[in-house]
């Protein structure tokens, strides 16, 4: 199996530290708001790579963190705290949001039929993890104090950059305006911040009352989970060029070692062909997808139309698109259990290693897709396709063992005329048009059942 490492720049061959046991954490949500789409293209990359792993034989332990102690407005510890913004807009303490954002998260992340990570770790249960980790860095000349927190002096570590590719020297020339005359260096880091009696969030320290810095929480617990070193650290490629490259300088700075062998970031996802997010206001969630009458795994099966490594262009129609995709690889798999041929075992093994050398190829997707559809086009039908797109189905998670084993009832031209233009009128909030083509769908003597796995047709 072959993974683009970010930190070589390379597809390397991957081995794991230790015997067949992957240790692997995913940078997770802050969960200060609804995860959007975007966000939720990362965790769906962690997963297939986490599936991957399991079908070529590996164990995992995989460890993702909660961000519920928010980090400040800006990777460059300027601006307000995230949460208590949030907090204080939605009249709700700190952890209330947390745990209302929280449950939120998990909830969308089920409905894509993400694997939960084994350990789930809250940044607020491990400050003790995170003091210990900072006082080291003091003891070994990377953290100073300055009035309003302890501070990482990224020109101890020469090997700052190496992620990203700024070199040391860039960062000291001091890019950013300085902000803080105290820093010893304009871009040196936040380990942990002093809190002003106000401020809702803060704990005890040996520095006084204070709060972590936002890259701290995830070198802390990776440590206490994974051990000093692990096998691989996912998240989006916002994260390379200031969080992960601090993880890097405070974990490398304190176990003297590298912390992580395999690097591997997922792309940004678009919309409308321009940047995602969610102070442009242009984002959706979960729960607007369904709204418009999407199954969720039809987002899923969407994201699988580009190498994780790529950006991704996401619109309605293309929306559209992946929801009638995934239903014809439901129509698929029920002509294929209702099929009789017998094919060749080598036939399926062939198709087999096909699919397996495209996943084990820097997770390409799109390739191992494209050999789902030519079993779900062939025109001979067997259960032998069938079980093959059900093995597959471990790694691409669209649940198609699930899919109805009663051969469906075939629909009139009409009838599936007026499902498409409902399909249409609903993903465009046109509701009155909705539910005017359900009527005449009644008329014809079919009855609509609409569900989270889109709509479902019935003879009356």
């Amino acid at each position: 199996m072959k993974l683009y490492n970010t930190l070589s720049k390379q597809k390397e061959e991957f081995k794991p530290l230790s015997g067949n046991e992957v240790r692997m954490y995913s940078c997770g949500p802050t969960v200060y708001m609804f995860a959007h789409i975007g966000n939720l293209r990362a965790y769906i990359f962690a997963d297939i790579l986490r599936r991957v792993l399991k079908f070529n034989g590996y164990d995992i332990k995989h460890v993702m963190n909660i961000t519920d102690v928010g980090h400040l407005r800006s990777d460059a510890d300027e601006g307000e705290d995230k949460m208590i913004k949030s907090a204080r807009e939605q009249k709700k303490t700190p952890w209330e949001i947390a745990e209302y954002y929280t449950e939120v998260f998990l909830d969308d992340t089920k409905k894509l039929n993400i694997e939960r990570p084994e350990i789930i770790c809250k940044a607020t249960e491990h400050i003790p993890e995170m003091i210990e980790f900072v006082e080291g860095l003091v003891e070994k000349g990377y953290g100073y104090e300055i009035n309003d927190g302890i501070y990482y002096d990224i020109s101890k570590f020469n090997e700052y950059g190496k992620l990203s590719g700024v070199t040391l020297e860039d960062q000291l020339a001091g890019a950013r305006v300085e902000v803080n005359d105290e820093k010893r260096n304009p871009s040196d880091f936040a380990l942990w911040k002093k809190a002003e009696k106000e401020h809702i969030m803060q704990w005890a320290s040996p520095w006084g009352q204070g709060y972590p810095g936002w890259h701290i929480e995830c070198s802390a617990m990776s440590r206490k989970y994974l051990g000093e070193q692990f096998d691989i650290h996912t998240g989006g490629v916002d994260h390379i060029p200031i969080h992960h490259e601090n993880e890097i300088a405070q974990s490398q700075g304190l176990i003297g070692k590298q912390p992580v062998m395999y690097w591997a970031h997922g792309e940004f996802l678009l919309v409308d062909g321009g940047k995602m997010s969610k102070s442009l206001g242009n984002t959706y969630t979960v729960a607007q997808l369904e709204e418009r009458g999407f199954d969720p795994l039809a987002f899923r099966l969407f994201t699988f139309n580009a190498h994780y490594r790529s950006k991704l262009n996401f619109t309605w129609e293309s929306l559209k698109s992946a929801q009638n995709s995934l239903e014809n690889i439901r129509q698929g798999i029920i002509a294929h259990l209702n099929g009789n041929e017998s094919i060749d075992e080598n036939e399926i093994q062939e198709l087999k290693q096909e699919f397996v050398d495209a996943i084990s190829d820097d997770l390409n997707i799109p390739n191992a897709m494209a050999v789902v559809w030519k079993i779900i086009k062939e025109p001979r039908k067997s259960k032998q396709f069938r079980e093959l797109l059900i093995d597959f189905d471990k790694v691409l998670a669209l649940e198609l063992d699930k899919v109805a084993e009663k051969k469906e009832e075939e629909l009139p031209a009409k009838v599936l005329e007026l499902m498409d233009q409902r399909q249409e009128a609903r993903a465009n909030k046109d509701w009155k048009r909705s539910d005017e083509i359900r009527d005449k769908i009644k008329e014809l003597g079919y009855v609509i059942e609409d569900a989270a796995q889109g709509a479902k047709v019935k003879k009356l």
